[in-house]
């Protein structure tokens, strides 16, 4: 009963993290008519820098040496993924931006594995990403311009999972969060700064961008953190697989974004390629902050 209780709040932590992050993504997009996706993006890493910096308290056990270089080129990643993947829900729907950035890890899981049987999931993803994008011919078609960002920061996270591994045998998993997550606010505060100026500031923009910065970032990695410390990795990743379904939904509910059925179907395949990848052996596990 007890072990059942634990893996029940392990579940729950997982699907709220997921709710958290997506709420968080919805809200920021409110942001962009204020200070568009380079100042929200400003907003969320210098608040999310600040907070993991209070919570792990990294000064304790900084880096040394040649060991920065892999905390900077993953700050550089995790800046990377945010302001791209903020510049493509600005264009795209929230559902179908998550799931063409979920070909990063997806990418990263499937390229590690040496089964034939994995191409199939490969497949899958592939269809789906055929199926998201735009047809030229139609004016309803998907934004090309979004699409293709929402794949580059698929490509960041990619980069996010493989240097964080790396960073993550020098330094616990919370001080290399707080590091990178500082280094990514070093680079992107100062162009949100710059583009945005004084509206940055406002009081009418500072609270929401804590909010921000909360949701997306500071909460669902630490119910992250709770959920691997209560569940096997695979189960863990195979509820993380959900996440571009439950973005769909919160754009939804919240931004009032409604897909077509052949959208769904895309997102579908995608999250089955994401479950299959899952079952790979000794599948790296590092989801986005």
């Amino acid at each position: 009963m007890q072990i059942n209780r634990v893996l029940l709040t392990a579940v729950g932590s997982v699907l709220l993290a997921m709710v958290t992050i997506q709420s968080g993504a919805s809200l920021a997009k409110q942001l962009f008519p204020i200070v568009g996706p380079e100042g929200t993006t400003a907003l969320r890493l210098g608040f999310a820098a600040v907070i993991l910096w209070l919570v792990f308290r990294p000064w304790r056990a900084l880096p040394q040496g040649r060991d920065w270089q892999s905390i900077i080129i993953y700050g550089l990643c995790l800046g990377g993924m945010n302001i791209l993947f903020y510049l493509a829900i600005e264009r795209i729907p929230l559902g179908i931006a998550v799931a063409l950035e979920f070909t990063g890890p997806l990418a990263v899981a499937l390229f590690s594995s040496k089964r034939k049987s994995d191409l199939f999931w490969v497949a899958c993803a592939i269809a789906g990403i055929l199926l998201l994008m735009p047809s030229l011919s139609s004016a309803q078609g998907l934004d090309i311009a979004g699409a293709l960002m929402a794949l580059g920061a698929g490509a960041c996270w990619a980069g996010y999972i493989l240097f964080g591994t790396r960073t993550g045998k020098q330094a616990s998993g919370g001080i290399t969060v707080a590091l990178g997550m500082t280094v990514a606010a070093i680079v992107l505060v100062p162009v949100g700064a710059v583009t945005q100026g004084l509206a940055l500031i406002s009081w009418e923009v500072l609270p929401l961008g804590l909010l921000v910065g909360v949701l997306s970032s500071a909460l669902p990695y630490s119910l992250e953190m709770v959920a691997l410390r209560n569940m096997p990795t695979q189960a863990f990743s195979v509820l993380m697989s959900l996440e571009p379904a439950i973005a769909a939904l919160a754009g939804f509910v919240i931004l009032s974004e409604q897909l077509t059925v052949l959208q769904w179907s895309a997102i579908g395949l995608v999250i089955l390629a994401s479950i299959g990848s899952s079952f790979t052996p000794k599948k790296a596990v590092e989801m986005g902050v």
